[in-house]
């Protein structure tokens, strides 16, 4: 197998085993919060995408979100996010997804995520980024008043000035806002055209990676802008992005 058809095949089988352990009844435990959630699925889903990566690319690292971490030996590094949206697969929702990116010598040089709700499987390389097999259109390039825009809000995150005032002034210059509890699905949403942005601030790179490297074989841009003290990751059409990175640089805190 290519890397390409390697991180496919990692997907698809993180969430077949992920589906079929929920489906035999599947134990859960808090991580950070009642809403951050991790199940023996989410570990035996990562497991199995190390076994993999260890008898296929043994020299290849890995970095996964349930706590993976081997060293690459030939400057190629994987990471891996086995169930993105754990809250919503406990809860039989629609929007999660496996996910995984691949960085060569620190180059993002390719993405799988698969979303079994919606029979989805997206990979992205060098050559664009294709949804089952067929590659995507080109992103239309729309102004940020044009976009509906996804995000991830923690409950803390309403109780922080600095996330509220960039929030604001960011989904206060979009035509509407979507939470679905995935990035990563969300960000697959960007690269299909149902969502013009994605916002979210400090991620991990389970949660960006793979989902970037959609989003940029559509033709979208992705930024990072540090700003009160957070790092804001932006993905969407290009005019977008520029807008939404001139709104986040120009949020204030509120004071007096």
């Amino acid at each position: 197998m290519n890397d390409v058809e390697l991180a496919e095949h990692l997907v698809r089988r993180a969430a077949d085993l992920a589906i079929r352990m929920r489906d035999e009844g599947v134990a859960s435990e808090r991580k950070t919060s009642n809403a951050d959630l991790v199940s023996a699925a989410d570990r035996a889903a990562e497991e199995l995408i190390g076994e993999t990566l260890a008898r296929e690319r043994p020299d290849d690292g890995l970095i996964g979100e349930e706590g993976a971490a081997s060293v690459s030996r030939d400057g190629r590094a994987w990471v891996a996010d086995p169930i993105d949206g754990t809250f919503n697969f406990l809860s039989a929702l629609a929007s999660w997804c496996s996910a995984v990116a691949l960085e060569v010598d620190g180059v993002l040089a390719a993405g799988a995520v698969h979303r079994p709700a919606l029979d989805e499987t997206w990979v992205a390389d060098a050559d664009g980024t294709r949804l089952n097999g067929r590659r995507v259109a080109p992103l239309v390039d729309r102004p940020l008043a044009e976009c509906g825009v996804a995000t991830f809000v923690k409950s803390g995150d309403l109780g922080d000035g600095r996330s509220v005032a960039v929030m604001a002034r960011l989904l206060g210059s979009s035509a509407t806002v979507r939470v679905s509890g995935s990035g990563t699905c969300d960000l697959a949403d960007v690269a299909a055209g149902r969502i013009g942005l994605w916002v979210q601030a400090d991620c991990d790179d389970w949660d960006w990676l793979p989902g970037r490297a959609l989003v940029e074989g559509a033709g979208g841009g992705t930024e990072i802008v540090e700003h009160l003290g957070r790092r804001w990751h932006l993905a969407g059409s290009a005019r977008a992005v520029a807008e939404a990175v001139e709104a986040v640089l120009s949020a204030e805190l509120a004071t007096g």
